[in-house]
């Protein structure tokens, strides 16, 4: 596998048109921290499935196409070289060009919306990549986050932006507390839909496909990947959650992405750092909880803003643990010399 992807990136060197997929790639595989062309592949095919089998096609046109506009937005910015070419502008992008289609009526407007949502994007990104450098932290998601809010607020104003899979605006309320003994193979295809709903997307075979593209990448995230959603799928049973949004996978996308970052990109795996990890996974679960009814009013989703907060508060301590001697990722967090171990796959 190491020899194809440097033969790849030799010919990606050469090729301006091949050099831009592969940057495109790299930038769908960063979703989950992976610096990685393959990985970034196996990403969108997860969003094809599901969008497929969902009926719903324009989320992976959407996708897709965001993911380009981030990018060239990038381009056109003189943005930072080696950032750019690791994917750093792109992968909040896809998220955006997933969310429009997933939660606003397919319409001229919701695809307007989608490409200034898609540019936007990578000056948001900029922007909170300048604002966290003073704390040495990273952007993560958070311009996906911020981006796709104020666009699906907005909806709510303009009556040629049609409102498809938001919630209506309600007050907090206690869920009815889970009565249904789920079989072994319930439990397997919610604990795989967590990694797909990184993505926006409800699909257990999605969620394998992003097990296989970070597999391929990073054998750590893939455990990381698949712990995250299995402690999250425990938590939101303790705690008394939903069952449908349990059985969807909602309460793992967030936590997935914490227990990847805190578990293996931002630190040295070590026993410390994964008993690190999974308080910060633990906790994803009750923010997650405590943002549903923040946000539920305004009838928007949390996204994965649980996810950035916690990582955030997370890494801002600098805990005396050891940092990953990685590339930078998402924001520059780690933007120094690198040590000479080598990085685990």
């Amino acid at each position: 596998m190491t020899d194809v992807m440097k033969s790849w990136d030799d010919i990606a060197a050469r090729n301006s048109a091949l050099g831009f997929i592969d940057i495109c790639l790299r930038g769908a595989g960063q979703v989950i921290f992976q610096n990685n062309p393959l990985t970034g592949l196996f990403f969108l095919l997860a969003i094809l499935w599901g969008a497929i089998v969902a009926g719903q096609i324009a989320i992976a046109v959407g996708a897709v196409l965001a993911l380009v506009i981030a990018t060239v937005t990038a381009m056109l910015l003189n943005a930072d070289g080696p950032s750019l070419k690791q994917g750093l502008f792109g992968f909040n992008g896809v998220l955006v060009g997933a969310a429009m289609p997933t939660f606003l009526a397919g319409s001229p407007a919701m695809w307007l919306v989608l490409i200034l949502g898609a540019a936007v994007s990578t000056v948001v990104m900029l922007a909170v990549s300048n604002v966290m450098k003073t704390w040495g932290a990273p952007a993560l998601t958070f311009p996906f986050v911020l981006t796709t809010w104020f666009l699906v607020l907005g909806a709510y104003s303009f009556g040629h932006m049609p409102i498809a899979g938001l919630s209506p605006p309600a007050l907090p309320h206690a869920p009815g507390v889970a009565s249904v003994i789920l079989s072994p193979l319930d439990l397997l295809w919610i604990w795989l839909k967590g990694p797909a709903q990184v993505f926006l997307i409800n699909n257990a075979i999605s969620g394998c496909l992003v097990i296989i593209g970070l597999a391929v990448s990073s054998r750590f995230a893939a455990i990381f990947a698949l712990a995250g959603s299995a402690v999250a799928i425990i938590m939101a049973f303790i705690l008394g959650a939903s069952e449908a949004s349990i059985s969807a996978g909602l309460y793992g996308f967030s936590p997935v992405l914490t227990a990847v970052g805190l578990g293996c990109v931002f630190y040295q795996p070590s026993w410390r750092v994964a008993l690190y990890a999974l308080l910060g996974t633990i906790f994803t679960v009750i923010v997650q909880g405590a943002m549903d009814a923040a946000v539920g009013p305004l009838g928007i989703p949390t996204f994965t803003a649980p996810f950035v907060f916690v990582t955030w508060l997370f890494l801002l301590p600098k805990a005396d643990l050891q940092p990953h001697p990685h590339e930078p990722i998402q924001g520059g967090i780690l933007d120094k010399p690198k040590p000479t171990s080598p990085t685990p796959s």
